[in-house]
């Protein structure tokens, strides 16, 4: 038997004013079909009181209960960059960002919490650059992909108050700098990086090219190191991840599961969604199980693209879903496939919600006839057909388990 999530991020909505949503007017025929003979619901991904992130969201999809597993986002990326972490220490997300040009540094807006989307190449000198001259002692900075990078605080305490970037776009940042615990040396590390990087050659390159520059650091996402049961005791299965994100990179590696690496992979509506879905074909040919990650809906929802998040499910349809039902079924071995988003990001809203999310579940042993509606056509995969299909999973925990144990 062989177990698939594919995993599509954000990808669920709020309806506009037409009653609309990106899946709703997504086509999607390979999702719909699977729907149609499979289940379809509702899941509580994030637990009650929690926030609504992709790292307590993916956590619980992947068969681990935040409540009892969750101790913050930047570990899980720490782990997946090999950074050496002790329980007593510390980490948080550094994000590479653009800020406006206010000449005060909290008068100045979030333009952008992904610096344009920087390369990797340019954002490790940054990075390098940073480490060499910013950081007092018992800090240091790791390089990461793209945006995404660590800072690593030896031997601290918890209790900083810190903001998400990508919750704060277009928004003066004065209001959400750091409060709390060590607030004053993360402040003082974030203006700095601004004066630092702001003359930065590979900043004046990008803005040369059109590109926004990487002129701030802006630190979230703080965290101790977490103790992640195996996966395989836990389910007695084999799995593999596959993501172009560190957060799942990190889960993989702190519970036991392979990471595929796909070439191409960038976590946006670019990304090599064809690699993807091939890599996923290859790996379960000797895994159990694979928790397939595709980010480029929640990118999209981040920046208010109701129609690119729209192409992006499209493509996910098209590109993954299709070719891997396709390859599975030619197999011969059954199967069962889970598709679902980790949470909500309305592009309204540019930021998480925790909402319910749809979800569908096929088992190609009980294929059943195609359910259709009133016009004879199966009604599609959206999240007003998952309400109305009255099933409700209450955590993302027990629908893996309903994945993998029937």
């Amino acid at each position: 038997m062989k177990f698939l999530t594919i995993l599509c991020d954000g990808m669920s909505d709020h309806p506009d004013e037409r009653g609309n949503t990106p899946m709703s007017q997504a086509k999607k025929p390979n999702m719909d079909a699977l729907a149609a003979r499979g289940v379809r619901g509702l899941a509580q991904t994030v637990p009650a009181g929690m926030k609504p992130g992709s790292d307590v969201a993916n956590l619980s999809v992947m068969g681990y209960d935040p409540k009892k597993y969750y101790t913050g986002r930047s570990p899980l990326e720490a782990l997946s960059i090999g950074v050496p972490m002790k329980f007593s220490d510390v980490s948080y997300r550094l994000n590479l960002v653009t800020l406006s040009g206010e000449p005060v540094y909290d008068e100045k807006r979030m333009l952008d919490y992904s610096a344009g989307e920087i390369t990797t190449a340019e954002a490790k000198k940054l990075i390098e650059f940073l480490a060499f001259t910013l950081p007092p002692d018992g800090l240091y900075l790791y390089p990461g992909v793209s945006y995404r990078h660590c800072l690593l605080h030896r031997d601290a305490e918890t209790g900083a108050e810190l903001t998400p970037p990508h919750d704060i776009a277009d928004r003066v940042i004065g209001a959400y700098l750091p409060k709390g615990r060590y607030a004053e040396v993360f402040c003082d590390l974030m203006r700095q990086s601004n004066e630092l990087l702001t003359g930065h050659p590979v900043n004046e390159a990008r803005i040369k090219a059109g590109k926004n520059p990487a002129n701030s650091i802006w630190l979230w996402g703080e965290g101790r190191k977490p103790a992640l049961d195996n996966f395989y005791q836990l389910y007695g299965v084999r799995g593999a991840v596959i993501s172009a994100v560190d957060l799942l990179k990190g889960i993989a590696v702190g519970a036991g599961l392979d990471v595929v690496e796909v070439p191409g992979a960038t976590g946006n509506i670019h990304t090599d969604f064809s690699g993807k879905a091939a890599a996923a074909i290859e790996t379960l040919r000797d895994h159990d199980y694979v928790y397939l990650h595709i980010e480029a809906p929640d990118e999209c929802g981040h920046q208010g693209d109701r129609a690119g998040k729209t192409k992006a499910i499209e493509l996910i349809d098209e590109k993954v879903v299709g070719p891997i039902v396709e390859a599975l079924g030619k197999s011969g071995a059954p199967f069962r496939i889970l598709v679902l988003p980790d949470h909500a990001t309305p592009t309204a809203l540019r930021s998480h919600v925790a909402d319910p999310v749809p979800f569908l579940l096929y088992d190609s042993r009980t294929d059943a006839r195609a359910k259709t509606g009133a016009d004879g056509t199966p009604p599609p995969f959206t999240e007003e057909s998952a309400k109305r299909s009255g099933l409700f999973v209450p955590s993302g925990n027990a629908l893996l388990q309903r994945l993998i144990g029937g």
